[in-house]
């Protein structure tokens, strides 16, 4: 007897941000949804209050529950059909913000300043962090590809957003409410890969079309890579006494040095590869040391020289590497080098300009070793996502998109290194502008708090100081976009031309960083009366010699980091549009410029520069005034 096929029932399907230890908005209506089989009758039980909804024919469903106060564990509990329940287990209620951008908000907490101490610290479990996977999408995406809620302990919160958790434990030390942080950053990403197809005035389609011609050159460039490693083990490789002199690497590879990795034929490759190569030296020349230069390494090396260790650099992916080698790791003859390096995404490999790859005898001159050098992949993983964070609204579309509408008391957002260029830094402020409003437009919230943090300072290499408007700076440009989009309501920077390194582009000091971020919250998200900002240029007024700078009502006293009234980081220009180092002193509640150069000025600047490392003016409350400029030329 055969028996009938009995239709299989739809489990209910939840979006992953209503998961396990979950944190949810406080005083805002509290949307569920989710998925089931069409016609399921939903219901959804939360602290004593429940709603039902009917899933439509696609299987989607809805509900809304009231507005609940901070407070929790509960249980949220969603039925099909007065079936068996799915439950979402110790679930709190305070306050979520959605923390995005590039790298600097990507920055975990083990990689953060006092790593180790603020790790062995972390005990609160009523912070919580939301990881979304690096993702992207041709098309506006309504899942997202994982994540799952952790409370902060020693054994998670290494891997949390720096400035997302060091923001919410200064805001739970104020508000004494739950704090969840969604953290949805990809490093090097450009604004554009954040923000919608329409907003940008794309053709949906057109996006949709780039990416499915993207993935099919990725296959392409996966296979390529996968043939290449086809070659060498990858598991169980013994790399023990690769950094020795005497190894025989007859059989690896050759690759161009500097030059990243990918460049080489291994497109999507992460994780651990050498490189070896060798340099010649007379007896005298080995007897007295040399200095090794070996490029920039992204991200992590430790480098060899005829298998004694003479440096090594973590996680500084654009700094040029050069090292001491001494006299007993040298011999007269041929000298072997070896360096390990560690990729953890984006570009690998050794890079950087050509002269930055030698070998210098003491009291001689550089000797280039660019060219061919040997390299052998070690344990790699290969997948190719890296670029699409320069591709307009691909990140939008799945690592921004899933999560509307869940409630969020407002965004913190670290992002603008990769558009600070001379062609992109101008028009980041209508970009940045635009996309805020689209944010809000999603969750239906005109008002919704949108707190970032300014460019720090940092070399670029792209400055032209003392330049007319035409060159210049690209950084300070660009942080005046971000100063120019404080005119939208509900909206805050924090400042952080003080606190960079400039040296890496990722400065450690990410305590403070989320502390100006808390200040700017407590003021904007929480209504409080504080001291959140540093001093703000209001207007510059010429007489004679003299340009006085005024700033902002809400600006209080004005200081000099370090004390006494002289600051430091003006300039000034008359009318040929060439600008000069000038003095200037406090006066009062202005700044009072002359230069001896500029008999009539004209126009002032502040801090006018990528790395303005003079720039010395504060408050009281030791915030530093941001960088701003009085012409428009």
């Amino acid at each position: 007897m055969l028996l009938a096929a009995q239709p299989v029932q739809a489990k209910i399907a939840l979006p992953l941000m209503f998961s396990d230890g979950a944190v949810l908005q406080r005083d805002q209506p509290l949307p569920v949804w989710g998925w089931a089989a069409p016609g399921a009758k939903i219901e959804v039980a939360f602290d004593g209050r429940s709603a039902e909804a009917t899933a439509s024919s696609d299987g989607a469903w809805r509900v809304e529950l009231p507005a609940h106060a901070a407070g929790g564990p509960y249980l949220l509990k969603i039925s099909e059909n007065g079936g068996d329940a799915t439950t979402v287990h110790d679930v709190l209620v305070g306050d979520v913000w959605l923390a995005s951008g590039q790298s600097n908000m990507e920055w975990p907490v083990a990689q953060a300043k006092d790593a180790q101490r603020e790790i062995a610290s972390a005990g609160d479990n009523r912070i919580r962090h939301f990881k979304v996977p690096k993702s992207w999408s041709g098309q506006p995406e309504a899942r997202l590809t994982g994540g799952q809620w952790q409370a902060a302990s020693p054994q998670t919160v290494g891997a949390f957003s720096a400035v997302g958790y060091f923001f919410a434990r200064d805001l739970r030390a104020k508000t004494g409410v739950p704090i969840g942080i969604i953290d949805s950053t990809w490093g090097g990403s450009r604004i554009e890969a954040w923000t919608d197809a329409a907003t940008q005035g794309l053709d949906a389609q057109a996006v949709v079309r780039q990416a499915s011609e993207a993935q099919a050159r990725d296959q392409a460039a996966v296979a390529e890579t996968h043939a290449r490693l086809a070659r060498w083990p990858q598991k169980g490789v013994d790399t023990s006494r690769w950094n020795q002199a005497g190894f025989d690497d007859r059989d690896w590879d050759r690759i161009a040095v500097p030059g990243l990795w990918e460049g080489g034929g291994y497109n999507g490759m992460d994780g651990e590869a050498w490189y070896r190569a060798s340099f010649t030296l007379s007896d005298a020349e080995a007897k007295a040391g040399v200095v090794l230069g070996v490029g920039r390494i992204d991200d992590s090396d430790i480098t060899w020289v005829n298998g004694q260790q003479v440096g090594e650099t973590r996680m500084q992916y654009n700094l040029p590497r050069q090292y001491s080698v001494p006299p007993q790791a040298l011999h007269a003859g041929v000298n072997k080098v070896a360096v390990r390096v560690q990729d953890f995404g984006g570009g690998g490999g050794i890079h950087g300009a050509a002269g930055e790859v030698f070998v210098q005898p003491q009291g001689a001159a550089k000797r280039p070793l660019d060219g061919e050098w040997k390299f052998r992949p070690a344990q790699v993983s290969v997948a190719m996502i890296d670029d699409k964070n320069q591709y307009p609204a691909l990140l939008y579309n799945q690592m921004i998109r899933p999560l509307r509408p869940y409630p969020v008391r407002g965004v913190i957002w670290y992002q603008g290194e990769a558009n600070a260029t001379a062609a992109d830094a101008y028009r980041y402020r209508d970009q940045f502008a635009a996309m805020i409003g689209q944010w809000r437009s999603d969750w239906k919230q005109p008002a919704m708090p949108f707190l970032w943090v300014q460019l720090a300072n940092f070399i670029s290499g792209a400055d032209v100081p003392g330049q007319s408007a035409g060159a210049g700076s690209p950084w300070a440009l660009l942080r005046e976009s971000q100063s120019h989009t404080l005119a939208l309501p509900a909206t805050a920077q924090a400042v952080a031309i003080d606190i960079g390194d400039p040296n890496d582009i990722h400065p450690l000091n990410k305590q403070e960083v989320g502390r100006r971020l808390a200040l700017a919250a407590r003021h904007v998200a929480y209504g409080e009366s504080l001291v959140y900002s540093g001093p703000v240029y209001r207007a510059a007024k010429f007489k004679g010699r003299e340009a006085r700078v005024e700033f902002g009502p809400s600006t209080t006293a004005l200081a000099v980091r370090g004390g006494g009234d002289e600051v430091h980081g003006f300039e000034l220009a008359g009318a040929d549009r060439r600008f000069h180092p000038a003095r200037a002193v406090l006066r009062g509640d202005a700044v009072v410029v002359t230069s001896d150069a500029v008999a009539q000025p004209q126009a002032v600047r502040y801090a006018w520069s990528d790395n303005p490392e003079q720039a010395d003016l504060i408050n009281r409350d030791s915030l530093p005034a941001s960088p701003f400029r009085s012409d428009s030329w």
